[in-house]
């Protein structure tokens, strides 16, 4: 999705000046202390794993890495290891000591003993597990790739812990109480769309970076963040399916929209009514000014033609782009976000991107070229993106406008009806 971390600007105002802001001073310094103090140890758990044994529907798959060579594994009270296309098992019961992981000849080999192609990894109680040093609730399962070119590492956790892991990376958890369970909600929402829509048919349900949603297990939990995940728990969106009844949809996010949200069909192809876009002027209060309106970004011909022909190998048949034009653009004129570019190449011959995809090729952090909202052009050598404004892709929830709506006294309930227009809450479980 393109997602990424917001931050507060460093003096914008937290809340209104009254009696609380004080109180909210003397509580920055006090957490300031706190950090310069325990900074250097570990986040010490703020709550135990809950229902390790909750059914499969209730769980999520996360990926946690692709194509590596080897992993290092511990944990507080040991793991139990199990080769399930062989039929082998090991047990390593040593609390804190590392293991190491590897794999030869095709087959997996843990701490030493070499097991099968497809290994689970089962944590004790706490139930958490260390890999290369970060830490995951949850079990794990390693595969040897088919085509031996590495190994897959997933994490499986109930969704509610794992939405721990993943609301703090997304959203300040020292952000209003109404935005932190908004973002909830939502990203509860678009776990379970994308596991629906797509977990059957592969090994996985998401991937821990934006591709998806931010995940970081432990370091990104909090206390406020599980205060959230509490108060919401089990509670999504839904909209009216077309045969009826309520279906589950993908509850979009990112950081700054800038004034305007976009409908979801010019950037992901996909069409809901509770994804058309909504006029917004929450987010220009309290977002960052380099994120509603960032500075040109100019970038070598050679280097967009490299990375576009690595991310979409047939635009190699272009012997090199020439240029690069907006062929469309948003409905919503108050941004003039592209929607689609016409990529022109030296023998003449023409294609066509999403104006969202070529920018997350050329620029894969999404942290240069923020948006899709910018002018383009090609002067001297480069690819110069001018008159950028807003930060991510702009479907769905302002992450800034949350944040900015909670502060005037809107309820998580409103905000998210705010976004997704025509969206209904209901509860999962």
């Amino acid at each position: 999705m393109g997602f990424q971390r917001v931050r507060i600007p460093r003096f914008a105002p937290l809340i209104r000046p009254n009696d609380r802001t004080n109180r909210c001073l003397w509580g920055w310094v006090l957490l300031g202390l706190a950090a310069c103090v325990g900074g250097c140890r570990p986040r010490v758990v703020v709550e135990p794993t809950p229902q390790m044994d909750i059914a499969e529907s209730f769980q999520i798959r996360v990926l946690l890495f692709d194509k590596i060579s080897e992993c290092v594994l511990s944990s507080p009270n040991g793991f139990s290891v199990a080769a399930v296309d062989v039929g082998a098992d090991a047990s390593f019961g040593t609390a804190s000591s590392d293991v190491q992981v590897d794999y030869i000849d095709g087959r997996i080999r843990v701490g030493g003993s070499v097991l099968g192609r497809r290994v689970e990894i089962r944590s004790r109680d706490p139930y958490i597990l260390t890999v290369n040093g970060e830490r995951y609730r949850g079990n794990l399962t390693l595969l040897v790739l088919p085509d031996g070119a590495g190994l897959e590492v997933i994490n499986t956790l109930p969704l509610e812990p794992y939405l721990a892991g993943v609301i703090g990376a997304e959203m300040p958890s020292y952000w209003e109480t109404e935005a932190v369970r908004a973002q909830t909600i939502a990203s509860r929402t678009y776990s379970l769309y994308i596991k629906r829509r797509f977990g059957n048919g592969r090994e996985w349900d998401v991937r821990r970076t934006q591709a998806n949603q931010v995940y970081r297990g432990l370091s990104a939990e909090s206390a406020t963040i599980w205060e959230a995940i509490r108060t919401t728990q089990g509670k999504f969106l839904t909209v009216p399916g077309t045969l009826g009844g309520d279906e589950i949809f993908a509850t979009y996010f990112s950081s700054t929209c800038a004034g305007h949200t976009e409908n979801s069909q010019n950037v992901f192809g996909d069409r809901s009514p509770a994804l058309d876009g909504v006029a917004c002027s929450y987010c220009a209060g309290v977002s960052r000014r380099s994120f509603l309106a960032w500075p040109k970004v100019s970038i070598p011909v050679e280097q967009v033609n490299q990375r576009l022909v690595e991310r979409y190998p047939s635009l190699s048949a272009l012997e090199g782009i020439e240029t690069i034009e907006p062929t469309r653009v948003s409905e919503y004129d108050c941004l003039q976000r592209i929607t689609q570019v016409r990529l022109t190449g030296k023998n003449g011959k023409t294609d066509t991107l999403r104006a969202e995809d070529l920018r997350l090729a050329i620029d894969p952090t999404g942290r240069k070229i923020k948006s899709a909202c910018f002018a383009i052009r090609r002067e001297n050598g480069v690819f110069v993106f001018d008159e950028g404004k807003g930060f991510g892709h702009g479907v769905g929830l302002c992450q800034y406008g949350a944040e900015g709506m909670a502060r005037e006294g809107f309820s998580y309930e409103s905000i998210l009806q705010f976004y997704f227009p025509g969206s209904h809450l209901r509860q999962y479980y």
